[in-house]
C-alpha cells in the first residue's frame, strides 16, 4: 500500500458525511417500483460506483503519465502533485468547515452532470437488483468536491493502474457510511457530523496535504 492509496483512503472515510448529503435521495431511488426492495441493491449500486471510480482513475492517471512522458516535461508531474496537494488543503478545510470553496469548484461539474444524469434515471425502475450496477457506474459521475480532489491524485499517480487503485482507495473509504445509510444505520451519520471527528479528520488531510506540498516544493527547487 502506497502513502497515496492510504490518503485517498482516508478521504473517503472522513468525508463521507459529504457522500451520504448527496447521495441520501439515491437510496430511495433505488427503491422506487419496488415492494420488497432486495438487500442486495446497495452493494451492487456501490460496486457500479466503485467501478466507476476506478474509471476515472484510470483515464486520468493513465492520459496525464502518457502526456508527461511524450512532451518529456521532466518537472510536469511534480507542479501536478503540488496542485494535488492544495486540493488536499482545500478538502481539509473544506470538511473541517473552515472555509467552503471546494463548492466551488463542485459547482463545476454540474454543468457536465445535466447531460449525463438522464442516463441514470432511464434505468429506473430497477428490473432487478443487479441493473442497480449501471445505475451506480453513471450515479458515480455526480459532481463531489471530494471525488475532484482524489482525481487529482489519480492524475499525479504516474499509471493507469495506480490511478485506478487510487480511486478505489477513495471509494473503499465510502463504503462503510454508505452501506450503513441504504440499511438504515444513522449512528455513523451523527458521527460523521460531529464537529470533533471533523476537526481531527481535517487536522490529519491539512498535515498530509502540508507534508506533500513540502515534497514538492523541495523536488521543484532542487530542479532550478
Amino acid at each position: 500500500m502506497t502513502p497515496d492509496w492510504l490518503g485517498a483512503f482516508l478521504i473517503g472515510l472522513i468525508g463521507a458525511g459529504h457522500c451520504m448529503g448527496m447521495c441520501g435521495g439515491i437510496a430511495s431511488m433505488l427503491t422506487i417500483g419496488q415492494t420488497q426492495p432486495s438487500k442486495l441493491t446497495p452493494l451492487f449500486y456501490n460496486f457500479g460506483r466503485l467501478t466507476s471510480y476506478a474509471v476515472f482513475g484510470g483515464l486520468v492517471g493513465g492520459a496525464v503519465a502518457s502526456i508527461s512522458e511524450v512532451s518529456e516535461l521532466n518537472n510536469a508531474l511534480t507542479w501536478l502533485r503540488l496542485g494535488a496537494a492544495l486540493f488536499m488543503i482545500f478538502l481539509a478545510l473544506y470538511i473541517g468547515r473552515w472555509w467552503q470553496g471546494l463548492l466551488y469548484i463542485e459547482k463545476l461539474g454540474q454543468s457536465i452532470w445535466k447531460w449525463i444524469s438522464p442516463a441514470g434515471k432511464s434505468l429506473l425502475p430497477l428490473k432487478s437488483p443487479i441493473h442497480a450496477i449501471p445505475f451506480g457506474f453513471v450515479w458515480g459521475w455526480l459532481p463531489c468536491g471530494l471525488v475532484y480532489s482524489t482525481l487529482t491524485w489519480s492524475a499525479v499517480s504516474g499509471s493507469t493502474l495506480n490511478g485506478a487503485l487510487i480511486m478505489v482507495a477513495f471509494g473503499l473509504g465510502t463504503l462503510p457510511a454508505m452501506l450503513l445509510m441504504a440499511f438504515g444505520a444513522t449512528y455513523l451519520h451523527k458521527l460523521q457530523q460531529s464537529q470533533i471527528f471533523r476537526n481531527f479528520g481535517a487536522s490529519i488531510l491539512l498535515t498530509y496535504g502540508l507534508y506533500t506540498g513540502y515534497g514538492a516544493l523541495s523536488l521543484l527547487a532542487i530542479s532550478w
